[in-house]
């Protein structure tokens, strides 16, 4: 019996998600998980929070930013959604007028849990690279750790090169923000 091809996944699988799911498109394929738990909501609130303050509004910190929540990004046929992004304003000096983002941010921040880690990993950090994301954070609230990555364009193809892993209490104050400093324990609860 001959296989069924498989249909790829349209924009409008994704408008017909229940709202309890955050859906994404990565390689024609629609990836689904449910909004994020208490602890990673905590993480991603807090260092947006952080981060937002100093550079999206220049609250004790240089601003020149503009940080937002789950923004979704359209990269041809992939849609994604990251925990957080942001985009240098001399780069996007306004936001778009669309509901999602064409441009490639210049950071993204995924908040690692056990249903998104190996998407996140295996499938979003190569598609972040090769559209030319030039700094990339991974954040694990179960591990408590903080991954700090930063794009090599020098060779044929764009990699990531790890600068630093930072776990419990260690002061952070890494790029694009190392501007500010602030302790990785506050992201915890």
């Amino acid at each position: 019996m001959p296989e069924t091809a498989k249909r790829e996944a349209r924009y409008e699988d994704l408008l017909k998600l229940p709202e309890h799911l955050v859906g994404e498109i990565l390689n024609g394929e629609l990836h689904t998980h449910p909004r994020p738990a208490p602890r990673h909501a905590r993480a991603y609130s807090v260092l947006g929070g952080r981060i937002g303050n100093a550079f999206d509004f220049g609250s004790e910190g240089p601003g020149g930013w503009w940080i937002l929540d789950e923004p979704e990004l359209h990269f041809g046929e992939d849609v994604v959604v990251p925990d957080l992004a942001g985009w240098r304003r001399e780069r996007m000096p306004q936001l778009p007028e669309t509901p999602w983002f064409e441009l490639a941010p210049d950071w993204v921040c995924e908040i690692l849990s056990p249903s998104t880690a190996r998407v996140d990993r295996v499938l979003k950090m190569p598609l972040y690279a090769r559209k030319g994301v030039q700094h990339l954070w991974l954040l694990d609230p179960d591990l408590r750790t903080l991954e700090v990555y930063q794009l090599d364009s020098s060779g044929d193809l764009p990699r990531w090169l790890l600068l630093e892993s930072l776990g419990g209490d260690a002061p952070v104050r890494q790029p694009p923000f190392e501007a500010v400093e602030f302790s990785l324990g506050t992201l915890w609860g």
